[in-house]
């Protein structure tokens, strides 16, 4: 190459490199998450294919309205999500900010769980027509890059009964985890979707035990027998009251009549669903159990299961987290028992 020849190909060089110098100080000066050049991650969900389900289409007689979440998280940033001290592929600075506030995207993956469930979650102008009210604050939401991913969650929930402004239940959902992102590290789509993940788990719980009180406190909404269940994560603050356990039976050589017993009112034996001659009794039992059961579209609780169904052909559906959902068909007979065993797998 002559002299003239390399001045050139030096000036070019030269050029180019003072370029990428002052594009990458004008990156340095924004501690941001960098997507697409606006500088934020991304949590946009992405549009649904046409025709594609969200879930079961349940109703519950039980209406809800969601109002926003309140961030009381001591970050100064309502987008502030937390700091990545290693390396993610296509960001620069440690800060990591979202799209969106922190409390949007809890409300809205809360209400995206109680529309999951079945649950009318009413909106707009429909939302003074809803019975009860979901509202809650956020004690802590972080997600910090270090040599693991490490997510901390601590959403605190109130149900409250509209009509009479009693708070039917109250608790705190807490999740804590961690990860190791793998020898290939991270890079923004995989931090997104671990947020993702961890917080429907956080907001599963919240709709469980929401609807575990709820369904305790307003049964004739849901065509259940009332009944609480313990959730690992979550400290209840109020629930409904327990059912007292109805009275043991006593022997038969002493049992006198229905209604008196020593001067006292005695209570009627709890009821237990059976054949008659105008329906027929469904027993459903699923391989693991305790998984949701849903007949002709409306859930009725976890199985084992024994229900008085009218007589005819019904859909039946059993879910369980972890595993694949289960759909059949069954004949109900009048004055005649109906077995199911289904099978669940992953």
């Amino acid at each position: 190459m002559n002299p003239l020849s390399r001045r050139v190909a030096l000036v070019v060089l030269l050029s180019a490199v003072a370029g990428c110098s002052t594009v990458k100080d004008a990156k340095d000066s924004v501690a941001s998450w960098v997507n697409g050049g606006d500088g934020t991650l991304s949590t946009k969900a992405e549009k649904k294919a046409a025709g594609e389900s969200s879930g079961p289409a349940l109703k519950y007689a039980a209406t809800l309205r969601v109002s926003k979440y309140v961030d009381q998280r001591k970050t100064g940033n309502p987008r502030l999500l937390g700091m990545a001290k290693n390396r993610v592929r296509g960001v620069d600075g440690e800060q990591m900010l979202l799209d969106q506030e922190i409390a949007t995207i809890v409300t809205t993956a809360i209400k995206k769980r109680f529309d999951a469930e079945g649950y009318q979650v009413m909106e707009g102008g429909s939302a003074g027509n809803a019975l009860f009210e979901v509202s809650g604050v956020i004690k802590d939401l972080t997600l910090n890059v270090k040599n693991r991913d490490e997510i901390s969650i601590a959403i605190e929930t109130t149900l409250k009964d509209l009509s009479s402004g009693e708070v039917v239940w109250s608790g705190l959902v807490t999740e804590k985890n961690d990860r190791f992102a793998g020898i290939s590290g991270n890079n923004k789509d995989d931090v997104v979707a671990y947020l993702n993940k961890e917080l429907k788990v956080a907001s599963s719980k919240t709709v469980e035990a929401v609807s575990a009180s709820l369904m305790a406190a307003k049964p004739e909404l849901f065509n259940l027998t009332a009944g609480t269940k313990a959730i690992p994560g979550v400290t209840v603050y109020v629930a409904p009251a327990a059912a007292k356990p109805a009275p043991a039976a006593m022997p038969a050589t002493t049992m006198p009549a229905y209604g008196v017993q020593s001067g006292s009112a005695v209570p009627p034996p709890a009821y237990m669903p059976r054949a008659s001659a105008t329906t027929g009794l469904l027993l459903v039992n699923t391989n693991p159990q305790r998984a949701k059961v849903y007949l002709d579209g409306v859930y009725y609780g976890l199985s084992p299961l024994r229900l008085e169904m009218e007589p005819g052909v019904h859909a039946i559906s059993v879910k369980l987290e972890g595993y694949k959902m289960v759909t059949e068909k069954v004949s109900v007979r009048k004055g005649d028992n109906t077995e199911m065993e289904l099978n669940l797998e992953r």
